[in-house]
């Protein structure tokens, strides 16, 4: 790394933040570019996050990312958030303008996008159905993706069926909820299966889902990247399934950010992917 007293300072805030895989995603395309320029993890507890977010700029950050337990406050921290992230209801990336402004916005959902069309180019969201498994915070970008993607139809599944029906109140559009015992039948004429939960997480407990109602062309995809390839993905793809890990999510929502705070537009590589691989593998 060649920094001097004219880097460029981007990070990411959370609470923990040891855990985050950003540094090393951001310091891999920092050295790649020969970029004078720093991305660090900026550990920040919840009491204390409205008052560090507003010293940024006079501690010439040019932005940060935002990770658990900050992505709703920073919704209501920042200067300006834009509509896709009002939409979504969490900022993930924040901006520092020239004047000091705080611009926020939500990553997420271009992120998945862009993975899934790096991983199947064929798949098209305006093709049929969308099944997506949970209620949390990606299962609202990824609803609001593929929305603005075109899907005809995007069908929420979640274990407490009231989270879902929220989703669906405040998105709009063409969603549909069923109960989470349905989470089978429902991927008959399926165009793709997405599972946002923390199920089959290593150390959590397993998805137990049947697939022997999709279709055998739908996409199948998981947005959990340890492990990288979970249950529902074997499933999918010993049947035929096209299936996408979760990987590429995390290292596609990161370009916005990146170019907005170095000036340049850096690339997901094979030599990035292997890389944070490694570092997941313990290596």
């Amino acid at each position: 790394m060649n920094m001097t007293g004219a880097a460029k300072l981007a990070g990411v805030m959370g609470w923990p933040v040891a855990h985050s895989l950003s540094p090393m995603l951001h310091g891999h395309w920092l050295d790649s570019l020969g970029i004078d320029g720093a991305y660090l993890p900026l550990a920040v507890a919840p009491e204390n996050f409205a008052e560090v977010l507003a010293a940024l700029p006079k501690m010439g950050f040019r932005g940060v990312n935002v990770t658990v337990p900050h992505k709703e406050a920073a919704l209501a921290a920042v200067d300006e958030a834009d509509a896709l992230a009002r939409r979504i209801g969490a900022v993930n990336t924040i901006v520092v303008g020239d004047d000091g402004k705080l611009t926020g916005t939500n990553t997420d959902g271009f992120g998945f996008l862009e993975n899934l069309k790096a991983g199947a180019p064929k798949w098209n969201a305006a093709g049929g159905p969308a099944v997506v498994l949970g209620a949390g915070g990606a299962a609202r970008a990824v609803a609001v993706a593929l929305i603005d993607a075109g899907a005809p139809e995007i069908i929420l599944v979640n274990r407490t069926r009231a989270r879902a029906e929220k989703i669906a109140a405040d998105l709009g559009g063409p969603l549909t909820v069923w109960d989470w015992d349905d989470r089978a039948a429902v991927l008959a004429g399926a165009n793709l299966l997405v599972n946002t939960t923390t199920l089959g997480m290593t150390g959590k407990a397993p998805l137990d889902i049947s697939l022997d109602a999709l279709p055998a062309a739908a996409l199948v995809n998981d947005i959990v990247y340890a492990p990288l390839q979970t249950d529902v993905l074997a499933a999918a793809a010993a049947r035929g399934n096209p299936v996408v890990d979760g990987l590429g999510m995390l290292l596609h929502q990161a370009r916005p950010g990146f170019e907005a705070w170095f000036g340049v537009a850096p690339k997901v590589t094979p030599d990035l992917r292997a890389r944070i691989l490694e570092n997941l593998a313990g290596g």
